[in-house]
């Protein structure tokens, strides 16, 4: 069987590490992980593969063009998986500009260089649910209105638009993907997710270890509702998405029901063995905490701090992926409880 060469960016972060996993299964594989030239790199979620020998760590910036070029150039393709990207929502408010060259731009160089020194190599961009952003209607499908309400749903709105002209106008095969919120145990600790998987962790050994006070676990709208799915299951549809057969498409992946942050906090919290229990004052959201019993003494487990409310909240997402479903036979395998328990679990195992 032909060998194929896969590139691979945003290979230290949650998506591009699943997805070099699960490709590097499959012997006929060469993986070309790309990354950026940093003080301090973090290779935690790279540990499983590196050293394989299908697989090579590359340099490139989606912000710098000749980079670009020169790893489409070497390594002629076969595919061009782009994971790379600023992709905190909370964060592209305070930098805008910068998320819009990454996220926006950055897919543009890319189309650019696979254009022009590798046309036959088939193209991914990786989509956001926070394209629907200020939603008409759910459960949301690919037909949906692009209403972003971020920086960074705006830059993936302009991504989906540009591999859309690319694919048209010079017959490349460049898809986006449009993905529900996944997250798993590479998330990164910034994300809303994570956070509470490893503050529950970090709870738990405290009160194990006779701690009689401990930081409370801050968090912003607690009553957002998210489509959460294992980001293990969205490599294989997304691999599914680049080697069909017929023409390239747009598809939307989602687990198809939705939850509250609110519902994540319990979740993990009675996983790890911790009952607690809401106070919330009528009216006033920002007035809630989740509290812990421990002999007759209260303590605060989740507290709520307007500092991580967003200047314009995107209040429910509820993805449709039946299309994907029903041509392509992709479905996730974890439920929503399997998510925060294995989050959970993980972390605490991996408590230091």
């Amino acid at each position: 069987m032909k060998i194929r060469k896969v590139i691979v960016t945003g290979i230290l972060g949650q998506d591009g590490a699943n997805m070099a996993e699960y490709l590097l299964r499959d012997p006929n594989c060469r993986v070309f992980g790309m990354m950026r030239r940093s003080a301090n790199p973090n290779f935690e979620n790279t540990e499983k593969f590196d050293g394989h020998e299908n697989f090579r760590f590359v340099h490139g910036d989606l912000t710098d063009t000749i980079s670009i070029e020169n790893v489409v150039k070497k390594i002629e393709p076969d595919y061009f998986i782009n994971f790379a990207a600023n992709s905190f929502v909370g964060c592209s408010w305070d930098m805008p500009l910068h998320v819009m060259d990454v996220n926006a731009n950055g897919v543009l160089r890319c189309l650019e260089a696979i254009r022009n020194f590798s046309p036959k190599c088939r193209f991914y961009s990786a989509g956001s649910s926070e394209q629907f952003g200020d939603v008409d209607y759910s459960p949301q499908d690919i037909k949906h209105p692009m209403k972003p309400r971020s920086p960074y749903g705006a830059s993936k709105c302009a991504a989906h638009h540009l591999v859309k002209v690319y694919r048209e106008s010079y017959n490349l095969y460049a898809v986006h993907g449009i993905l529900f919120n996944h997250e798993g145990t590479k998330r990164g600790e910034e994300f809303v997710t994570r956070k509470i998987s490893k503050g529950v962790a970090r709870i738990y050994h405290q009160l194990r270890g006779g701690y009689e006070e401990f930081e409370p676990i801050s968090l912003g709208n607690i009553y957002a509702k998210r489509d959460w799915s294992d980001s293990e299951d969205f490599v294989n549809g997304i691999w599914a998405m680049l080697n069909e057969p017929k023409e390239p498409k747009d598809y939307v992946l989602a687990s198809g029901e939705t939850h509250t942050i609110k519902e994540f906090v319990e979740k993990a919290f009675n996983y790890a063995g911790i009952k607690g229990q809401w106070v919330e004052i009528e009216g006033r959201p920002e007035k809630t905490r989740y509290i812990y019993d421990c002999d007759d003494k209260y303590h605060d487990l989740v507290v709520i701090d307007s500092e991580f409310y967003r200047p314009a909240e995107v209040e429910l997402l509820l993805g449709d992926s039946t299309p994907i479903r029903e041509e392509i036979g992709w479905k996730p395998k974890s439920s929503f409880n399997d998510l925060v328990n294995k989050m959970v679990k993980h972390d605490m195992l991996n408590y230091q």
